[in-house]
């Protein structure tokens, strides 16, 4: 950052995961154009895409640490630090965008926020919705559990998600992010999982051939600030990033609505094969759900937390 205090223009730096043309990308230019308007041109941000400034592992630890100002990055990337936004991560749990806006933009974002700060020392000022992650690999298509055995499937260093995999019967590959395009083209694994705009804007169609529409994780990907800086903010700078964020946030969701069935279309007509779950992915879900959300309802404060998430959706409380 470029200077303390309210009365200098500052130009924070903030680093992004994806690459040009994703969700991420798409929140951060909203993001940098909403503070600059708020701030009449004295302040503003810039973009660095595709992990240039590190890994989104280690940019959660920087901001901690007051060395980088912001990072744009998937929340199954914070859960390490602050576990109780793990909830967002339990297969099965959000099943649509409006799910996710009406639980990161409500009371129960906001807890998860207070609980960012307190555990990891970065607060959350907005909030990416990037879709449904769906699997894609290079060597068949899968619409059932079976299909999915003795492929070899790259995930994010997250137990929730590794677990759902073993849920499934297999052991998937933990693997950085800024080593899985590299890895899926020397074949070290078969597949991964991301939403359509990641898989477009990552180039994914060049190295996999097959994608499954599977819904076990509808990706949010927050936008965080270092708490340390935050607080070194005039009151009025820091209530422009809040502001600047949720107008960032309200972008996104409009991105997303507009943007991913041309992508889809895009990525069949860049040769991908696309296929649904047989039996409404029932069998993926009931081994998922039984398996897996038993065994993290300590880290996200309890099963009273899923409940809350679950009533705030309109749907039925987890029995005990």
């Amino acid at each position: 950052m470029i200077g303390a205090g309210a009365a200098e223009a500052k130009n924070f730096k903030i680093a992004v995961g994806d690459s040009a043309g994703s969700a991420q990308e798409a929140t951060g230019k909203a993001f940098v154009a909403a503070l600059e308007e708020k701030s009449g041109g004295e302040h503003t941000a810039t973009l660095f895409l595709n992990g240039q400034l590190g890994s989104e592992e280690v940019t959660v630890n920087d901001a901690a640490m007051g060395t980088l100002d912001m990072s744009l990055l998937a929340i199954n990337n914070i859960t390490p630090y602050s576990p109780t936004v793990g909830v967002f991560s339990l297969p099965y749990v959000i099943l649509s965008l409006e799910d996710a806006e009406a639980l990161t933009q409500g009371p129960i974002g906001a807890e998860l926020t207070e609980n960012t700060i307190r555990d990891a020392g970065v607060r959350i000022v907005a909030w990416t919705y990037t879709g449904f992650r769906v699997l894609t690999n290079s060597k068949k298509p899968v619409t059932s559990v079976a299909d999915l055995q003795g492929l070899v499937v790259r995930v994010p260093k997250n137990e929730i998600m590794i677990d759902t995999y073993k849920a499934w019967g297999i052991n998937p590959t933990p693997m950085a992010w800024s080593e899985t395009f590299t890895a899926l083209q020397q074949q070290v694994v078969d597949g991964q999982d991301n939403p359509y705009l990641t898989v477009s804007a990552m180039k994914f169609y060049e190295v996999q051939k097959y994608i499954t529409n599977i819904r076990y994780i509808f990706s949010i990907e927050p936008l965080i600030i270092s708490e340390s800086l935050f607080q070194d903010l005039s009151a009025e700078d820091q209530q422009m990033i809040l502001d600047a964020g949720m107008e960032a946030t309200k972008a996104s969701a409009q991105f997303l609505r507009e943007s991913e069935a041309a992508i889809r279309d895009d990525l069949i007509a860049k040769g991908m094969e696309i296929s649904d779950p047989e039996n409404g992915e029932e069998e993926f879900i009931k081994l998922a759900t039984e398996a897996v959300w038993p065994k993290f309802y300590d880290s996200i404060g309890g099963v009273e937390k899923l409940n809350a998430v679950l009533e705030t959706l309109g749907r039925e409380p987890v029995q005990q």
